[in-house]
């Protein structure tokens, strides 16, 4: 097969010392075989759950709303945001060509017509193979030495809101300037000529590869989420894969062995082995090794190189106590030096993602606090295991519970939650966590679809723990952990610390989807706090906030679907509040600004802070070489400047280049390994929870000799 590329014209003058050659009839890409420009198809099974879905949207959503031609139109933009969110792939003609079903997919959602959706993904697969096809000839006739530098070129590092390509020529070019930017990244990095067409072509043909395996489900989840965000964000569609690894993920446990997977190249690749699984007890997996084939108990191998990873999970799970067998290429060895593993699988606990503790002992004026922290990555059960009546089951709630008590065993003066970077999960845990901090009361108020609010809290009538708290969270905690963090700071139980959180009002219901299979995340409710404000899109605002540098990187939510825009506030609940921190927080922000107006490492965060203000705001990326090593140069020597007023701040030996910086940072994490107690806000937090024992303290030695002076 043959394909002319196109014919430069004359204002594309840049392009012609690269692409001169591309005029006349090439080779296609041997990465991308016949069978790769098929159409894809969606299944007799589709059409019934589109159906169903759109049903259950109606009938069960927290908002109502007609599925009309307003709904079609963002279901049509939304879709081709998420096949090409860069514009770099269709043209201003397809667009064009599309347009006939902008207000035509709410009668095909209706009726479970999913052809509008397929013929547009098959003219995206169409273009992001030709790309593939265009970029592999540009590196392998030019070659990436043939590309200028010098001249005034440049790219836009968000094409999101740029016009649509209006010709084939101007769509390659835009291909030809990202394969360009690509060879710069890579050659100011050190690499060769040689090694950067190697890294080139292996990335187009995992692209390639990627492409080839992309399934009608695939497609179908993609439109089907298209659909449901019209709604709102957080309304989803998960396939039969998607629904079994979330059942994983929110219990920590499978059945398997105990491995996880990714993928490099066309191989399986073990990423790492999770602690007390069968696989890291028995010693025989190591993380890069290579998996080639997998074989139930005595059966035949089948061969999974080019396999995508998800498909290779599913062939390696299994029930507890059954056989896998595996063939390895160890890590670093010859492909011809195969060994096969025998591995049985057992129930896999994902201990990362649970709940764990830690004991900071801090001195100040000659005597010792211990602070214990409780660091929660998110807001897990296992529901299964519930149902079935296993009193034994996983769960936050369990755990953290369990923490406390063995921290005060340790001699804990103040505690410290930390739901930093915790994205949710379970309402009830989220509820019953609260309860442990609450002698009794309400936690949360829930809005049903039809208006009715309900009440949840715990009334057990004790705390597993009634001392000074303090609650950490950022711009990744979210939905459970605002809930958590909000009702702690409503009761004044403890301190909330940190950034400003998500600002996720909204929950979610898992409804089957039968027969078919795969599940909806379904938003049938909204949450407010017992003050009666949302969180939505307000999220929570810690008492005492901290600089926090990476909240820089986060683009502004996205406002879109039916519950778009900030939540409004209903009625407070009636609730005792304890007022234990309220009366002292403008007394403990002063101690907190007073220590760390002059603190170095407060001093770092904020200049990073603005660092990465400064990089979010550029939009434009150049390839001319000169003025890539200016802006690098410029960047290092910032970087370098924020670092070294921290190292010299601290009695450390300042480094003269960023590659001096790596390796010494690297150096430390061997010997200080990433634990809360190197953690400068965690340290502050630490601080001012003292300040506040030290605080309650002189209060109580004030009341006692107002007490003694009246007898």
């Amino acid at each position: 097969m043959t394909r002319r590329i196109f014919t430069p014209s004359a204002s594309g003058a840049t392009m012609l010392a690269v692409t001169a050659a591309f005029a006349v009839a090439t080779t296609a890409d041997p990465a991308i075989q016949p069978g790769d420009w098929d159409d894809l198809e969606p299944s007799p099974a589709h059409r019934q759950t589109s159906v169903d879905i759109v049903d259950r949207l109606r009938d069960g959503h927290f908002i109502r709303k007609a599925l009309d031609d307003e709904v079609s139109s963002q279901t049509f933009d939304n879709y081709l945001e998420f096949l090409d969110p860069r514009r770099l792939h269709f043209l201003a003609t397809d667009i064009g060509e599309f347009e006939a079903y902008r207000l035509e997919l709410d009668d095909a959602l209706r009726e479970g017509d999913l052809g509008p959706a397929f013929a547009i993904y098959n003219t995206y697969r169409r273009r992001a193979l030709e790309r593939i096809e265009f970029e592999t000839e540009l590196i392998a006739q030019g070659g990436v030495e043939a590309f200028d530098f010098t001249t005034d070129e440049s790219i836009d590092s968000d094409r999101s809101e740029a016009p649509w390509p209006n010709s084939r020529i101007a769509l390659q070019d835009l291909w030809r300037l990202d394969v360009k930017n690509r060879v710069l990244t890579s050659k100011l990095a050190g690499d060769s000529p040689e090694e950067i067409a190697e890294a080139l072509v292996k990335r187009l043909e995992n692209r390639a590869r990627a492409i080839r395996q992309t399934r009608s489900e695939d497609v179908f989840q993609r439109f089907v989420n298209a659909f449901a965000l019209t709604y709102d964000e957080h309304t989803q569609y998960f396939s039969p894969q998607d629904s079994e690894d979330f059942g994983i993920f929110m219990s920590l446990s499978l059945e398997g062995i105990g491995a996880v997977l990714g993928t490099e190249d066309e191989y399986t690749i073990v990423r790492s082995l999770v602690r007390g699984g069968p696989a890291e007890k028995g010693g025989v997996l190591k993380p890069l090794d290579r998996i080639v084939a997998v074989g139930q108990d005595e059966g035949p191998f089948v061969d999974i190189i080019g396999w995508r990873s998800d498909a290779v999970v599913q062939l390696i799970r299994g029930p507890k106590g059954s056989r896998v067998r595996l063939e390895v290429i160890p890590a670093g060895a010859k492909e011809e030096e195969l060994r096969v593993v025998e591995i049985v699988r057992e129930a896999v606990s994902l201990v990362d993602e649970s709940a764990s503790k830690s004991l900071l002992s801090i001195d100040r004026d000659g005597r010792e606090h211990r602070i214990g922290v409780i660091v929660i990555p998110t807001f897990y059960a296992d529901f299964q295991a519930m149902e079935r009546g296993d009193q034994t089951y996983k769960s936050t709630t369990r755990d953290v519970a369990q923490l406390i008590e063995e921290l005060k065993g340790e001699g804990m003066d103040a505690l410290i939650v930390d739901v930093r970077r915790n994205g949710g999960g379970s309402l009830q845990e989220a509820v019953e966590l609260t309860g442990l901090f609450v002698e009794s009361g309400p936690v949360v108020q829930v809005k049903s679809l039809r208006g009715r609010r309900r009440v949840l809290g715990d009334n057990d009538g004790a705390a597993v723990w009634d001392g000074p708290l303090a609650v950490m969270v950022n711009r990744g905690s979210a939905s459970a952990s605002e809930i958590f963090a909000g009702a702690i700071q409503d009761y004044g139980l403890g301190l909330v610390v940190g950034s400003r959180t998500f600002g996720k009002g909204t929950v979610q219901t898992l409804v089957e989807l039968p027969p078919h299979g795969g599940q909806l995340k379904l938003t049938e409710r909204k949450f407010y706090r017992i003050s009666g404000s949302s969180t939505h899109h307000n999220g929570i605002v810690p008492d005492i906030e901290y600089p926090a540098p990476s909240d820089a990187l986060h683009r502004d939510r996205w406002e879109g679907g039916a519950i778009g825009g900030r939540g409004s506030d209903v009625a407070p609940i009636e609730h005792k509040s304890s007022h234990r921190f309220g009366p002292h927080v403008a007394r403990l922000l002063s101690q907190h600004q007073q220590r760390v107006a002059d603190d170095p490492d407060f001093d770092y965060l904020r200049a990073r802070g603005e660092y990465f203000k400064s990089l979010q705001a550029r939009t434009e990326v150049s390839l001319s070489e000169e003025t890539r090593l200016a802006q690098k140069a410029a960047d290092d020597a910032q970087v370098l400047a924020i670092e070294n007023d921290l190292l010299i701040a601290k009695g450390k030996e300042p480094v003269a280049s960023v590659d001096e910086l790596n390796e010494r940072r690297l150096a430390e994490l061997t010997l200080e390994p990433d634990e809360p107690g190197n953690d400068t806000l965690v340290r502050e937090t630490a601080n001012i929870l003292i300040d506040y024992l030290d605080l309650s303290e002189g209060i109580a030695l004030a009341d006692d000799d107002a007490r003694a002076s009246v007898q």
